[in-house]
């Protein structure tokens, strides 16, 4: 019953970011008439759902690091904003760059970023949380796509943020998207510590080996 209740307020919490791009673009049926959109509107849909099935949580676990809550509140302002500005921006035309292939471009990126973004979801399943804590039987993931990137959730919202940016030509959703940063960053390093703290010397080591987000860059 209480997955079900997630998986539910994360559908109407998805419709409610699309009501915002709609209000933005002009209405539900401008943001439809441009077939992109139309499509990034499909796309984020079919990701809720699929996110509905997934068992990630809001749960603090066994352990959390309750100074790193604040991020949560960063990335719901940040995200209102890139719900609206960016539609909002091209409806006017204002701070607008390419035209409809990069719109293409960007709900490509946008569908890339959501994969990345919920694979490691179900990969972790119940050790996904929202917040960042530890979880009851909490285990290190090294294989897959942790084998070489230690935050590939992480990549992918950030390339699901540039797509969404693309998708509307707008320059205000690239800002936005590096807004972000910031905060993700502090939520990686509060992960990192947290992680380092509990599995001790097996964590430092696979930290040694792997990167934050880009193999050879970061």
């Amino acid at each position: 019953m209480k997955r079900l209740a997630i998986g539910v307020t994360a559908i109407l919490s998805t419709l409610a970011y699309l009501g915002l791009a709609a209000l933005g673009a002009g209405g539900v049926a401008a943001f439809l008439a441009r077939p992109p959109l139309a499509a990034l509107a499909l796309v984020t849909m079919s990701l809720a759902v699929i996110a509905a099935f997934s068992r990630g949580h809001l749960g603090a676990g066994v352990r959390e690091d309750r100074g790193n809550r604040w991020v949560l509140a960063a990335f719901g302002v940040i995200g209102l904003l890139d719900a609206f500005l960016p539609a909002y921006t091209d409806r006017l035309d204002i701070l607008t760059i390419g035209g409809e292939t990069l719109r293409w471009i960007g709900v490509g990126l946008y569908v890339i970023g959501g994969v990345l973004r919920l694979w490691p979801v179900f990969v972790l399943g119940r050790r996904f949380s929202g917040l960042v804590a530890i979880q009851p039987g909490h285990e290190l993931v090294t294989t897959g796509l942790y084998a070489r990137i230690r935050n590939p959730s992480y990549l992918g919202l950030l390339i699901g943020l540039v797509g969404w940016a693309l998708a509307f030509r707008s320059i205000v959703g690239l800002l936005l998207a590096a807004a972000t940063i910031p905060p993700l960053v502090a939520r990686m390093k509060s992960e990192e510590a947290l992680l380092a703290s509990h599995f001790g010397a097996a964590y430092e080591a696979y930290r040694a080996r792997t990167a934050r987000l880009v193999p050879g860059l970061y």
